[in-house]
């Protein structure tokens, strides 16, 4: 696509041309309205027949709405507060300020509090054309230079008001907006499928964990009924075994705390084991201190198998990792259970898939005692039941998996890669349409 512009100085520090027939506008000379401040309702039931209830927690990270979250409000509630088709909604505080929707009229909704509504002057300025100003990293930067640092994060409606935007004419408004729709369309639509693609990795490699350790390598093995629903059929020379009997189990008390007169360590916290697979030396792990009878029982030795025993969802209860190499100084932290498998009876990677198949782990789901946050009990953890193979055989399962974990993992790495170029392409793209970098004048007529 040809570029056929002729530029001038924008007049504006963050941007140093536009094409000459194009403004930098503040958004408060492009709105039909001044901006307002959402409802300070609580959310009542989710009933599809009265408006939907906006709030930040229903828009997702692409600015979409959430439909596992519907709220709904009373009309009586809902009146003054209802949205138009090509409103913008703008989050205005927390850790999600600046994330901008914009709504489609077929959905009757109104918004919440902690939203920011923006109904731009359609004579002026094509709503979806602010929508896509909103996606640029110009307006991320405004949006850090403009957050007003108190207890929490807050960007105004005042300081929106003043945000200011490169506006062409109206013709080549709805040109760029056609473009950037279909161009996105596909980019999303790529990414869809990419996503999807990991869902699929993740599922396989979910049905062979759980595949393999309840059944074993070898297809032709005689079965015998395990006589537990979760656990179903096991190869009859396997036993099922309770974890007190496989494995010493130990719940830190190592918290984040530094104290004088404590020995400096470094601790393998929540977030390690949630979202690591295998502890090594590669984590940066946390710096805290330690009395001597907690380097003594929770410094972490390979074949170590660390679980969580607290969380907000008893789904996230018992999620595993393996500790793959000895780590002097680094310790078991504060959250966390340590299972040190008796290695005459227990491989800790073979350990560690059983525990990585929701299957044999939704034994601990039931047991996890709360309400808005749950807990593992020690004694919960050590009547886990397992099938436990010979070792001989634990340890030719835990090799195999790990083999095909890795390739499993490699792929998805690989996949996400392709989606984190594939939505800076589309960051990039939205940026050069908005600010003249590219010309679409003619767009439509290529499409016809």
């Amino acid at each position: 696509m040809e570029n056929h512009y002729v530029y001038h100085p924008s007049g504006v520090d963050w941007l140093e041309q536009l094409p000459e027939n194009w403004n930098v506008v503040k958004w408060k000379y492009l709105s039909s309205e001044r901006m307002m401040y959402g409802a300070n309702e609580s959310a009542e039931l989710d009933d599809r027949d009265l408006p939907r209830y906006i709030r930040i927690t229903d828009l997702d990270s692409q600015g979409n709405l959430k439909d596992e979250t519907f709220k709904s409000l009373s009309y009586e509630k809902a009146k003054g507060y209802m949205l138009k088709n090509g409103d913008i909604l703008l989050a205005r505080s927390g850790a999600t300020v600046g994330k901008a929707y914009i709504h489609k009229g077929d959905l009757e909704a109104c918004f919440a509090g902690y939203l920011i509504r923006y109904r731009a002057n359609e004579n002026i300025v094509n709503p979806k054309l602010v929508y896509y100003y909103t996606q640029t990293m110009l307006y991320a930067d405004w949006i850090r230079e403009n957050t007003i640092q108190a207890t929490i994060q807050n960007v105004s409606a005042e300081k929106y008001a003043n945000l200011s935007m490169p506006v062409p004419p109206n013709q080549e408004q709805n040109n760029i907006v056609c473009f950037l729709d279909n161009k996105t369309s596909e980019i999303d639509s790529l990414i869809a499928n990419k996503e999807k693609l990991i869902e699929l990795l993740e599922e396989k490699r979910q049905a062979t964990i759980t595949e393999v350790v309840t059944k074993g390598l070898n297809p032709d093995v005689n079965m015998k009924d395990s006589n537990v629903d979760f656990i179903g059929q096991i190869p009859e020379h396997w036993e099922l075994k309770k974890m007190k009997n496989l494995s010493q189990i130990e719940s830190s008390n190592v918290d984040k705390k530094t104290v004088e007169n404590e020995t400096p360590v470094l601790l393998c916290n929540y977030v390690d084991v949630y979202y690591n697979d295998e502890i090594t030396n590669k984590i940066e792990f946390m710096k805290a201190t330690a009395k001597p009878e907690q380097i003594k029982n929770f410094t972490l030795k390979k074949n170590d198998v660390i679980i969580t025993k607290d969380s907000e969802s008893p789904l996230d209860i018992a999620i595993p990792t393996w500790v793959g190499e000895d780590l002097d100084g680094v310790l078991c932290g504060y959250h966390l259970a340590l299972l040190r498998p008796k290695e005459s009876v227990l491989n800790g990677l073979y350990l560690f898939y059983l525990l990585k198949s929701s299957q044999i782990r939704e034994q601990f789901y039931s047991r996890a005692n709360g309400v808005t946050r749950y807990g593992l009990s020690k004694e919960a953890i050590k009547n886990g039941l397992f099938p436990c193979p010979p070792l001989e055989e634990q340890l030719s399962i835990g090799a195999y998996l790990y083999e095909a974990n890795n390739e499993i993992s490699n792929g998805i790495v690989l996949i996400k890669d392709q989606i984190n170029k594939l939505k800076e392409y589309r960051q990039s793209l939205i940026y050069e349409a908005v600010t003249g970098k590219i010309d679409v004048r003619d767009y439509k007529k290529v499409l016809s």
